[in-house]
């Protein structure tokens, strides 16, 4: 506590600030967004406006001198949009002076540009990523969401995947994916090496990391809320691009003009016809270790697809609504020959995932509105591991897992007065899920299997208060029953932020949350299977509702384009299952319960001057867990448990072109150490006490936009980047294989990141 109070003294000589100081400003066709983001980082203002009133336009300023009331009254002059300014520091941009807009109706900034342009953080403690802005990011030439949001602080991804990454230690199943209001359950393409998602089609995301609003359950550790594009175009745009892996194309069709746009985005694979040097590497880290990788003779059969359709309908300022499709596919069939036994291994994987949404949102008055929302989910993963031997098949292992999701939910929202509003609404949900796990040799074996149907019915509410001179609050109280389980949760929810001084905010929430549905490993039902994580549902017993309790405290400085945010959590997490691996209990492979503890620091500091753009971030993360009749009911290293993780880049922009260069390093895994004994593996040391080697890489990534010609509207974008520059081989994964029964022997599996691996990008718009 006495060095958080010494850092705020020595941060208050710089907290000075006046609206009478000047600054050389000049703008030349800079688009508005642009031009804001400058103007904010030059007098350490804050706007915050409606993302429509600022599209597609942009500002000139002769050069010259101008303080801050100076500056708005020329770009009122330019614009026609009016400024209210609030407390010297946040700035309310509306489209008339008559026009009733509240602060606490808009989305407030807390710092703007977070890791680059696009990418900011709310006054929630939300992160709002804006992808047709997003800056360049080290390792990555398009913006991906769910790439994005692993560099930033308290994400990690240890095995590299798109969408299997821990948030400030929580497992990766404990992050609620969304499209549209439609839960995503689909992990990735190629074994999630690459987004599920099409990153060219969503124009808003909601990142949250702690203290989320009542509205969402479900997830214990994040939630990420994706939204496609909302606004109707009147003219017709297409994209159409490709990069080492993919192509994809979209389309914004006018319907009736202000009323009705039609959108559709569509994007598949094309290494099934040609294989490209970006896949080669992929597909090598995802088969290393297994008899796909080692053996020869191999045929590979890979290919995904995705697309998604909606429509958006506003028939007068009141009502909006829409209605949106989306569909993630992912096959896999891939054939190796063993030539001295004359068998043949094959591999066949098929997942998909469709999801239907629709929205009305109404305005019912100035100060009330209520939106509601229908959503369904169908996943359904079939794996088999078929073996052969002399054209005859003599076993096959399958895998099923499939979730019906479906639900309605409405909310109504009231602004109460210039500082405070409240929402309440009501949420049903109907999920069902099976899985089933089978071998056939000659008869058909059930090794495990289940059907499960929880219905759950949630009303919550939220009261917010913001008064600048006092303090921000959010209280929210979220209540669920689930009725097969004939359980009712309470889960409080909390948000504090208050001004210290004026460049300096403390922050803390704190929330309870639950969750009934999350993945199993099923590794040791398998020698080979590559997709061995399945969904289930909680049944109040052997598979409880996982309960947490999550704390979160620090502090935020922002000046000038600089940067400060540190934030202290806690976590205590109860019912959580594990399945007791076969070489730790050979005559078991019952669930067993347990609990688990989580402290950290997550630290980032950022600053932007001229046209650079640099940050630091520093991660601390201590897991630990407890499960009954394991590891001799000790605690032991969560498999979440890297220590320390460091990320630093600079980036670069001139003009079209940019430039970025990030490294990442971190500690290892925790791994259960075995010790040999007459040639087998034993495990006397207990799980999880060894650690792997340090993980560190080096990532590059530039962009360039050009039009074609000044005649037309056609314009590109090319981009490259390089992942692991230097080849660095990272040890990623230690883990065993086998033992199925007693007399099984027991095989060590180690697994590495990938390699040197570029990728190229080209892309065209119209």
């Amino acid at each position: 506590m006495r060095l958080i109070y010494t850092f705020v003294l020595m941060l208050l000589p710089l907290l000075a600030f006046s609206q009478e100081e000047a600054f050389y400003i000049v703008f030349n066709k800079v688009p508005l967004a642009d031009a804001l983001t400058t103007v904010e980082d030059t007098y350490d203002v804050l706007f915050s406006y409606k993302e429509e009133l600022i599209s597609n336009k942009t500002l000139s300023i002769q050069g010259q001198k101008y303080t801050l009331l100076e500056l708005l009254e020329v770009i009122k002059e330019r614009t026609s949009l009016q400024f209210k300014i609030l407390n010297n520091r946040y700035i309310i941009i509306k489209a008339s002076a008559e026009e009733s807009v509240h602060l606490n109706t808009l989305e407030k900034v807390i710092v703007r540009s977070y890791l680059t342009q696009g990418i900011e953080k709310t006054g929630d403690g939300a992160y709002k990523i804006s992808p047709s802005k997003l800056g360049i990011l080290p390792g990555l030439t398009e913006p991906d969401v769910l790439e994005s949001i692993q560099l930033l602080p308290g994400v990690l991804s240890p095995n590299e995947t798109a969408t299997s990454f821990f948030v400030r230690g929580g497992a990766s199943d404990q992050n609620r994916l969304i499209w549209d209001g439609i839960n995503i359950y689909h992990k990735g393409h190629l074994f999630g090496m690459i987004s599920p998602l099409n990153p060219n089609a969503t124009s808003d995301i909601k990142f949250i990391n702690k203290g989320a609003n009542a509205r969402y359950g479900e997830r214990l550790s994040s939630v990420i809320d994706i939204t496609s594009r909302t606004a109707i175009t009147n003219e017709t745009k297409a994209e159409i691009g490709f990069n080492g892996i993919s192509g994809d194309a979209l389309l914004e069709i006018p319907i009736i003009k202000n009323k009705l746009g039609f959108q559709a985005s569509f994007r598949r694979s094309y290494i099934d016809a040609f294989e490209t040097f970006t896949f080669s590497q992929l597909a090598d880290k995802v088969f290393e270790s297994t008899k796909i990788q080692d053996l020869e003779n191999d045929n590979n059969d890979f290919s995904f697809l995705d697309y998604n359709l909606k429509l958006n309908f506003k028939p007068n300022k009141h009502h909006s609504l829409f209605a949106s499709f989306i569909s993630i596919d992912n096959q896999l069939n891939y054939t190796v020959d063993e030539s001295e036994t004359s068998r043949r291994f094959n591999d066949q994987l098929v997942t998909s995932n469709l999801g239907y949404g629709f929205g009305w949102n109404v305005n019912w008055s100035d100060k009330i509105s209520q939106n509601t929302t229908a959503f369904f989910s169908d996943y359904s993963l079939n794996y088999n591991f078929i073996t052969t031997e002399n054209e005859t098949q003599i076993s096959d292992f399958e895998k099923r897992n499939t979730i019906f999701d479906s639900g309605v939910s409405t909310e109504l929202n009231i602004n109460a007065s210039e500082v405070s509003d409240f929402n309440f609404g009501y949420q049903f949900t109907l999920k069902d899920v099976s899985y089933a796990f089978l071998n056939t040799t000659n008869l058909v074996f059930v090794l495990d299997n289940e059907d499960s149907t929880v219905q759950t019915h949630s009303v919550f509410g939220t009261y917010n208060y913001t008064n600048s001179k006092l303090f921000d609050i959010s209280l929210g109280l979220r209540a669920n029953y689930f009725k097969e389980l004939d359980a009712v949760r309470l889960e409080p929810r909390l948000q504090l932020f208050k001004s210290i001084v004026k460049n300096l905010k403390f922050q803390a929430t704190a929330e309870i949350k639950n969750q009934i549905i999350s993945e199993i490993d099923e590794t040791i039902l398998s020698d080979l299977s590559l997709e061995n994580r399945v969904w289930r549902l909680a049944n109040g017993n052997g598979f409880p509702i996982i309960n947490s309790h999550q704390f979160s405290a620090g502090f935020i400085y922002s000046k000038k384009g600089f940067s400060i945010d540190i934030d202290a959590y806690y976590k205590r997490l109860k019912n959580i299952t594990a399945l007791s691996l076969g070489f730790l209990n050979p005559t078991s492979n019952n669930f067993n319960i347990g609990k688990q503890r989580i402290f950290g620091v997550d630290a980032f500091v950022k600053k932007r001057f001229n046209n650079f753009n640099t940050w630091l971030s520093y991660s601390f993360n201590r897991s630990k867990s407890n499960f009954e009749n394991l590891n001799n009911n000790r605690d032991f290293n969560s498999k979440s448990n890297v220590t320390h993780a460091i990320s630093s880049a600079l980036s670069y922009q001139l003009n079209e072109f940019q430039f970025a260069l990030g490294w990442r390093w971190q500690t290892g895994k925790p791994f259960t150490v075995a010790d040999q004994n007459a040639g087998d593996l034993a495990f006397n040391n207990g799980i999880n006490t060894g650690e792997l080697p340090n993980y560190h890489r080096l990532d590059v990534s530039s962009t360039y936009n050009f039009k074609f010609s000044k005649e037309t509207n056609l314009r590109g974008k090319v981009g490259l980047s390089i992942r692991n520059i230097y080849n660095r081989r990272n040890l990623i994964s230690r883990e065993y294989r086998g033992n199925n029964s007693l007399n099984d022997p027991i095989e060590l599996i180690e697994r590495y990141a990938l390699g040197i691996t570029p990728n190229v990008m080209f892309r065209v718009y119209w």
